[in-house]
């Protein structure tokens, strides 16, 4: 956590090389149906409107599309934001297609707000993979 990869797995962002990281293929089986959680729940995202419009569940995915200025950007920090610090949980950001201003805008309000720490990394709460739409 607290980094910045490529689609390949490779870091990007000049703080070296990663270590003690386990690598699991891409290509493996499904859990059983016996093993999956049945209980559906709400998760609280903290953002009214989310909430109360179009609820995600927890322990899901979640995809954002949405036309240039509309303000995805903008409501994925503040997800990522409110994860970390109300529910203490992580995130990882997939970015496809992201511009580099954009990439790098996301990567300093995550500095910022203390969810990226470089210096104690094993604190950070979220990853940021980016990769080009081609």
């Amino acid at each position: 956590l607290g980094r910045i990869f490529n689609v390949l797995g490779e870091p990007v962002d000049n703080l070296g090389d990663v270590s003690d990281s386990k690598r699991s293929s891409i290509h493996r089986e499904a859990p059983a149906f016996v093993d999956l959680e049945t209980t559906l729940s709400i998760f609280e995202t903290g953002i009214k409107v989310v909430d109360l419009l179009a609820p995600y569940r927890r322990g899901g995915k979640i995809g954002l599309f949405g036309g240039a200025g509309v303000g995805k950007t903008v409501l994925i920090m503040e997800l990522i934001n409110n994860i970390a610090k109300a529910h203490g949980g992580v995130s990882v950001f997939g970015g496809v297609g992201e511009r580099t201003r954009e990439g790098n805008d996301l990567y300093m309000e995550m500095k910022e707000s203390k969810v990226i720490d470089e210096q104690n990394l094993s604190e950070s709460k979220v990853t940021l993979v980016y990769g080009q739409m081609n």
